[in-house]
């Protein structure tokens, strides 16, 4: 009998892999259609000066993981940075919850694709049933599992594919946008001239956008779980992280602009609202029914690209959780063809079609789109700020000799800064002062947060049995398995 396969396949895929793998964890396609969008109220016409200033903010934390990166490839990824360069404890419980966040990236943007490929066939042929989005959501979800499962190399290459579609469809449109605007081609918009939507007036309404965009950033960082499958993971993934964040950020910053000086700057603040809250459908059609075939594709292809890095970057941590202990070991079994974690596979299969269907057939797909996206984001940012201070934590106990005062120092703490803001504005944490466009979460959405919040007690429950039945699987989570 053969023993069991329990390494992930090495130098299975190169830079360009890993850096698709990030992009297309941003979802850019899906991010500039439907996420970046929802700045618009606030910062009117500078939206892009909210997304640049988002962008850069967004790079501080990049920076802070890439230098962790080059010294930890592992596949706990922000996990094991934080159990390294903070305590071990902490690298338990943000590895139980970036799992959680990972888990749900399935189901969120399946959810998408159901509701947007109904939609948009429905405006069509109104014939065609609206309620059929749970078909869509159920085939992009057994897709999407089905090319995780067949291994990296295979789920790596078609997501390379995905995301350099999406976004070559969206720089495309905002370059026929751009001529398209003709004189009303301005570099004022990258100031707060435009900044006039009610109440937001100036730089609070630029601030206040851009914590909307920052979060079209979140999954830059996953490359990170790919390390132990990507050659020279210690050069290719933190260069991979960078140019990730610096290509998208250019990407976001392109289209923005180019859509605000077409539709008007002045007149921005409404452009969320714009063809019944598609506002870049009808872009597309005021340019060509062409490019409005190509962008509803491409945002489909942006949801399953999205999932495609999700299910990696969940099942790569549930994997190297399992293989030490701390969670259950069944999780660290590989497949014996195709090396990929088969079991972590399958709870992402049963979590998302349960979460995905059971929300969905409650309340809509579209609300429940934005619980999922609640609960998401609410821990994604905690593990930015997590990962900024394990930086810090890191260099100043084990590299001192390299330690350098603004990468190691300064860049962290810039980067907790700007995500402070963002983690209040997802949680719904209102009356902080400067912060007055922070809104408490309506139902059901705040379920999602409090849902989130109970998962980390459970953690730290879990943290207190796994530290008396078994403490050794704590420590190893500062383990680097390369």
């Amino acid at each position: 009998m053969s023993n069991p396969v329990t390494k992930l396949e090495g130098n299975a895929i190169g830079l360009r892999e890993v850096v698709f793998q990030s992009i297309c964890s941003m979802a850019p396609g899906a991010a500039i259609a439907a996420s970046i969008p929802f700045g618009s109220p606030l910062a009117g016409g500078a939206l892009p000066l909210a997304v640049l200033f988002a962008f850069i903010g967004i790079l501080f934390t990049a920076s802070s993981i890439g230098q962790l990166a080059k010294h930890i490839p592992a596949a706990g990824s922000v996990a094991t940075y934080s159990a390294i360069g903070l305590r071990p404890w902490v690298g338990y419980l943000v590895g139980w919850a970036y799992a959680a966040v990972e888990v749900l990236i399935v189901p969120l943007v399946m959810l998408q694709l159901g509701y947007t490929v109904a939609g948009e066939w429905n405006a069509n042929s109104k014939g065609f049933p609206l309620g059929s989005w749970w078909v869509f959501m159920t085939l992009g979800t057994l897709l999407v599992c089905f090319l995780v499962y067949r291994g990296v190399r295979t789920s790596a290459k078609v997501g390379t594919w995905l995301g350099f579609f999406e976004i070559t469809v969206f720089v495309l449109l905002g370059i026929f946008l751009v001529f398209k605007a003709g004189h009303n081609n301005t570099l004022s918009v990258f100031t707060t001239a435009h900044a006039n939507a009610k109440g937001f007036h100036g730089w609070s309404g630029v601030i206040a956008g851009s914590v909307y965009t920052l979060l079209a950033f979140s999954g830059f960082e996953a490359a990170a779980p790919l390390a132990e499958e990507s050659k020279d993971p210690r050069k290719n993934v933190p260069k991979a992280i960078m140019i990730a964040t610096v290509s998208i950020g250019a990407v976001y910053i392109f289209t923005t602009y180019a859509a605000t000086v077409v539709f008007g700057p002045d007149n921005f603040k409404d452009f969320s609202g714009f063809n019944n809250g598609v506002p870049w459908d009808g872009l597309a059609k005021g340019v060509s029914g062409v490019f409005y075939v190509f962008v509803i594709i491409a945002i489909v292809n942006s949801t399953i690209a999205n999932a495609n890095a999700g299910a990696n970057v969940f099942t790569r941590t549930a994997y190297a959780f399992g293989r030490v202990g701390a969670f259950p070991r069944s999780f660290a079994n590989l497949d014996a063809k195709y090396k990929s974690p088969r079991n972590a596979l399958l709870w992402q299969l049963i979590i998302g079609l349960i979460l995905g269907l059971g929300l969905g057939f409650k309340y809509t797909p579209q609300v429940a789109f934005g619980i999922v996206a609640t609960g998401l984001v609410v821990i994604v940012v905690l593990v930015y700020i997590v990962a900024n201070i394990a930086c810090i934590g890191y260099y100043a106990k084990h590299r001192k000799e390299e330690r350098h005062l603004f990468l190691h120092i300064i860049v962290p703490v810039i980067g907790v800064l700007f995500l402070i803001p963002g983690f209040l504005n997802a949680a719904g944490i209102t009356g902080i002062p400067g912060l007055g466009f922070i809104v408490a979460l309506a139902k059901p959405l705040s379920y999602a947060a409090y849902f989130m919040a109970i998962w980390m007690v459970v953690g730290v429950i879990s943290l207190f049995i796994l530290k008396k039945k078994n403490p050794k699987a704590i420590e190893e989570v500062a383990t680097i398995h390369v």
